[in-house]
C-alpha cells in the first residue's frame, strides 16, 4: 500500500464583530460527494508546491485571493480503497477580506460563513472539523508562534 501526499485542504476565514467566520462550500449534485459541506480542496499539481496549490484552487473555488495564507499545524488523511492508498493533506488557513465577494465554480452550488462550531456541525469528517478548531483556537487566543507558519507569497 502507498502513502501519498497529492491534495490540498484549506480552511478560508474572515475576520468579523463576532471573531471568525469560516467559507464552506456545498458540492454540486454532479460531483463527486454530491451535496456535502466543505473547505476549498484540491490536487497538486506536478511542479506544484502544496502552497501553490492551495492559492490556485481559493482562486478557482472561490474567484479569491487571500490576504495572508498559513500553515495549519494538522495533517488530514484518509484511506483510498479504489487505489489501495493511504493520503495526507496538508492544510491551510487563509484569511480573506471581510467584505470577499464570492464567486463559485462548478464544483459547488451554494456557500455559507459560519462559526467554528456551525463548521463543524456541516463538515463531514472529523478532520475537518479539528482543523477548523485549531484555526480558531490560533486566531482567538493569538498564539504568537502561529506567526511563525505563515506563507509569504505575491500577491
Amino acid at each position: 500500500m502507498k502513502q501519498i501526499s497529492n491534495m490540498v485542504e484549506v480552511h478560508l476565514f474572515r475576520e468579523s464583530s463576532k471573531g471568525i467566520e469560516f467559507l464552506l462550500l456545498k458540492r454540486s449534485p454532479e460531483e463527486k460527494y454530491p451535496s456535502i459541506w466543505q473547505m476549498v480542496t484540491g490536487k497538486i499539481k506536478d511542479g506544484e508546491k502544496a502552497f501553490q496549490t492551495a492559492l490556485r484552487e481559493i482562486h478557482e473555488e472561490t474567484g479569491l485571493r487571500p490576504l495572508r495564507l498559513w500553515t495549519v499545524p494538522n495533517i488530514n488523511s484518509f484511506y483510498s480503497d479504489e487505489v489501495d492508498e493511504i493520503i495526507f493533506i496538508p492544510v491551510f488557513a487563509a484569511l480573506l477580506r471581510a467584505d470577499a465577494k464570492i464567486k463559485l465554480s462548478k464544483e459547488h452550488n451554494q456557500y455559507k460563513w459560519t462559526d467554528a462550531r456551525g463548521a463543524c456541525e456541516m463538515l463531514a469528517w472529523e478532520g475537518q472539523c479539528k482543523s477548523v478548531t485549531i484555526i480558531e483556537d490560533y486566531f482567538l487566543n493569538r498564539r504568537n508562534f502561529f506567526d511563525l507558519l505563515e506563507i509569504i507569497f505575491h500577491k
